[in-house]
């Protein structure tokens, strides 16, 4: 196995880098004390190819693969989050799928504007009763000849607020169940269609999550992706290589929260020496790199399989699993290192650990990453 990295890769890599340091970390804490959306930042991300890596470039994305992906997700999510998910729910949430199912007309006239960044996309799966089971959903679409009527209340909706384009997870027929299920894309000025409340967060406080409502919108026969009953298959298929991304993320969160505890610890000094000279402290670095590094490699697998056609439910989950409880792991002690600093706003690492919690929760909760794991290595 070839663990090197292309000069493409690395040079994604550099100028994710570059660009979060640059454009993301001036006012990354009075956005998450205000709950800003960084909508300058997000639109220059745009320009940059960020919100569109793996679409072909036809369709204006960047033909970028998988690991370029995460690459540039880990840097960016280093110094903020907030404009880590907003770039992760348009790739892998919403530019995937379309550019996969999508038919060419739907492709032309929703994907490319997504990819170019020239607007955002939504996935809107979760709804009040129904997190990660796409089997419960509530929300209904009926078939009324030219159109289908969609209904319904969708709930924790990332980039709901600042979306053009959203792709709605919606039953058609309760008798069918999960094969009763599709996908549909509404546009954000459609009659009926209702942003509702923002959600005042915990952590990614800067990124915009919003509950949607749908009264009687009518939705075009057009805009369904793939064939009736195909809406399970996309979400399910969706969120796969969702997680991906958010492994990613809780990468760079953890990446972050390291940098700067071991910057810290080399500039703090206790009982007449360096804290990073204590071997209490030295040992909180060395597991936190070795808990990065292999959080690192599972992700990249999950990447590479991808790429490379292969089957990556497995992979990813383990990478998500295994990356976002790192994470919340290496942030606390982050904290930590960082003493009664850690606990204040303008370090940094407080924001790092309120952040990582989510990555334990959103595309599967943790547990559930273990049902999909478990399941696997139990199967004769």
């Amino acid at each position: 196995m070839n663990f090197q990295l292309s000069e493409e890769h690395i040079m994604i890599r550099d100028a994710a880098r570059d660009f979060a340091k640059a454009e993301l970390l001036p006012g990354v804490i009075e956005r998450d004390e205000n709950q800003t959306f960084p909508h300058e930042q997000i639109k220059k991300m745009g320009e940059m190819g960020f919100m569109g890596m793996m679409v072909a470039p036809e369709y204006g994305g960047g033909g970028m693969d998988t690991i370029s992906y995460v690459l540039a997700i880990e840097e960016i999510s280093k110094i903020d989050a907030s404009a880590g998910v907003a770039m992760s729910a348009n790739n892998s949430l919403v530019c995937w799928g379309l550019e996969k199912y999508g038919t060419e007309a739907q492709k032309q006239k929703y994907l490319k504007p997504l990819a170019s960044g020239e607007v955002l996309g939504a996935f809107c799966l979760s709804e009040p009763e129904a997190g990660s089971d796409a089997t419960s959903q509530k929300t209904t679409a009926i078939d009324k000849g030219d159109y289908y009527e969609l209904n319904g209340v969708k709930n924790w909706i990332t980039n709901g607020g600042n979306a053009s384009i959203y792709l709605v997870i919606a039953q058609t027929d309760v008798s069918k169940a999960h094969k009763g299920i599709n996908v549909f894309i509404v546009e954000k000025d459609t009659p009926g269609f209702k942003i509702g409340k923002k959600e005042n967060k915990l952590g990614i406080r800067g990124s915009d999550t919003h509950s949607l409502l749908f009264t009687d919108v009518k939705v075009p026969k057009e805009n369904r992706i793939g064939d009736d009953g195909f809406g399970f298959r996309f979400a399910m298929e969706t969120l796969s290589g969702g997680r991906i991304g958010i492994a990613a993320q809780a990468l760079g969160i953890s990446g972050g929260a390291y940098e700067l505890s071991l910057q810290y610890s080399k500039e703090r000094k206790a009982f007449g020496k360096e804290i990073s000279k204590h071997q209490a402290i030295a040992f909180k670095l060395a597991d936190m790199a070795t808990e990065i590094e292999a959080g690192r490699f599972l992700c990249m697998k999950a990447a590479w399989e991808k790429d490379q056609g292969l089957n990556y439910d497995l992979s990813s989950s383990m990478a998500k699993l295994y990356c976002a409880d790192t994470c919340m792991k290496i942030t606390t002690e982050a904290v930590q290192i960082h003493g009664g600093y850690g606990f204040v706003k303008e370090y940094h690492v407080e924001r790092m650990m309120r952040d990582a919690k989510i990555t334990q929760i959103y595309e599967g909760t943790s547990e559930i990453q273990k049902i999909v794991i478990s399941r696997a290595v139990l199967k004769d």
